[in-house]
């Protein structure tokens, strides 16, 4: 996008009316709100809606495939990621791909709302993927649209937008959650649809005042030559692979299993591509090279920690349901609840460790050190939970402090390597790869999800400790090991602190 439509773009938004910032950022502030509600709601209910009895208004799938296909759907929600950039980059623009996105979201989660088949299940997880993939990307890409780039607000009106993705994502278990594993699935997955459906409503009624012309420009749009190429290349793109569905599904060669392994190929593959290019490439300076080389250390070690602070909706949330006391200081806990908890405690120590930082200054670790302290303690997270099937073993029903606990000490390692990661991305990035960059970093999570669909088949009850033990152990020694060799990455980062 042109210096020049950048200021167009500030100068037709109202820069006063939503806590002394522009007043788009109400605008994008309750879309996000809304949009995180809808998608923490049904990934609170998600997994026990597959994996319980057709009797309790579930699907009756097997536990191992449950949780598979729960690490494979996040898995996908940050691959199409690239895929709604792409489109908002070069074909309609971000606010349209928000509008877009919105509409595919409440599209699913009513189709999970309708009671049905397995096969409504899998038209909503496509919808929802798509949507989310439209949506979530661009929203962001807004925010920084509304400000100048000297704007000395940008930096405080990220945090007070992410502080409407936490919000949502805090409330939608406790809401969502109760109706969902109380009285009904559907009802919950309804009420899920019902907060897009306001997101999209605050979206359409408050964009033209409140954002002006931001999110209309697109930033690098196809040339009317290229346009018939690119539509072709979808159209049959879309073809192949639904006749590979539809040969593919009767004749048994396309499988959950299969699938699960092809997406889990795809998260190791697409990234390990990503770095070869811009490695390779002859817009990339021999600084940015050394810079890529620093940055897949820290890629790997954010693999590791993603696969574990995800687990929180898949096996920490069957931990929840089958090996947690519910009935505790006289009040019933629904196993949705413990999804709260994250957003929760990011709500407030996500201010004290900014605090931290700026009191710390030049004394605080460095981006490699916190990347291994982040990784430290999402080891130590999986740790805790053997220490009740340890001291009680693994028959009986645990304390949930214990769950808190874990879910609190790897809130501490995401709040030193997140962030972080954001914006160590945005400087060791090459110039001329600085968006696709940031999609690499998105695709750590997307990996981290895919592998963990090939490693949850190995939890059992029998398995716990040794699970755990061994997923912890091995993050820790990771940790360590990043720690070590710290001053090394540091050199390769050429300059960058």
């Amino acid at each position: 996008m042109t210096d020049n439509n950048r200021q167009k773009i500030v100068e037709s938004v109202p820069q006063k009316g939503f806590f002394g910032h522009p007043k788009g950022l109400f605008t994008l502030f309750f879309t996000e709100f809304w949009e995180r509600f809808s998608y923490y709601g049904m990934r609170a209910i998600l997994v026990f809606y597959m994996y319980y009895e057709v009797s309790k208004g579930g699907l009756s799938l097997d536990e191992t495939t449950a949780l598979a296909i729960m690490s494979i759907y996040g898995s996908l929600v940050y691959m199409s990621g690239i895929i709604g950039g792409w489109l908002a980059d070069r074909i309609f623009g971000t606010s349209k791909a928000v509008f877009y996105g919105g509409v595919l979201i409440m599209l699913g989660h009513i189709a999970l709302a309708i009671p049905g088949s397995l096969a409504m299940f899998f038209v909503s997880m496509v919808l929802i993927v798509l949507g989310t993939g439209l949506l979530k990307p661009n929203v962001s890409s807004v925010v920084g649209e509304i400000y100048s780039p000297e704007d000395t607000r940008r930096d405080a009106g990220f945090s007070i937008f992410y502080m409407g993705i936490n919000l949502g994502g805090f409330l939608a278990p406790l809401i969502v959650g109760t109706v969902g594993m109380k009285y009904n699935f559907h009802l919950g997955f309804g009420i899920a649809a019902v907060g897009m459906f306001f997101g999209l409503l605050v979206f359409i009624f408050t964009k033209k005042k409140n954002l002006g012309l931001a999110g209309t420009f697109v930033a690098n749009p196809l040339a009317v030559d290229e346009k018939k190429k690119v539509y072709t290349r979808i159209g049959l793109g879309a073809l192949i692979i639904a006749i590979l569905v539809a040969v593919g599904i009767p004749t048994g060669l396309l499988t959950v299993d299969t699938f699960i392994a092809l997406v889990g190929i795809l998260g190791i593959t697409i990234p390990i591509a990503y770095f070869t290019v811009m490695y390779r490439s002859p817009k990339t300076t021999d600084v940015e090279r050394s810079r890529i080389i620093a940055y897949i250390p820290l890629f790997i070690a954010s693999v590791m920690f993603w696969a574990i602070q995800e687990q929180g909706s898949t096996i920490l949330a069957n931990y929840a349901d089958k090996r947690t006391q519910l009935d505790f200081m006289g009040i019933h806990i629904s196993p949705a609840w413990f999804q709260s908890l994250n957003p929760l405690f990011i709500i407030f120590l996500a201010p004290v460790f900014a605090w931290m930082w700026v009191k710390m200054g030049e004394r605080q670790p460095s981006v490699p050190q916190k990347f291994s302290l982040g990784l430290l303690f999402a080891g130590l997270s999986f740790i805790v939970i053997l220490v009740p099937a340890y001291m009680g073993g693994t028959d009986s029903l645990v304390n949930p402090l214990w769950l808190v606990l874990s879910y609190f000490i790897v809130v501490l390692g995401e709040l030193l390597l997140s962030p972080v990661g954001l914006s160590a991305t945005t400087k060791l990035a090459p110039a001329a790869f600085s968006a696709q960059t940031m999609s690499l970093w998105f695709l750590s999570n997307a990996a981290a999800q895919a592998i963990n669909a090939q490693i949850v088949k190995f939890y059992t009850p029998e398995t716990e400790m040794t699970y755990f033990g061994v997923i912890g152990a091995a993050a820790i020694v990771l940790s360590i090991i990043l720690f070590l060799l710290s001053p090394k990455i540091q050199g390769y980062m050429k300059g960058v602190r």
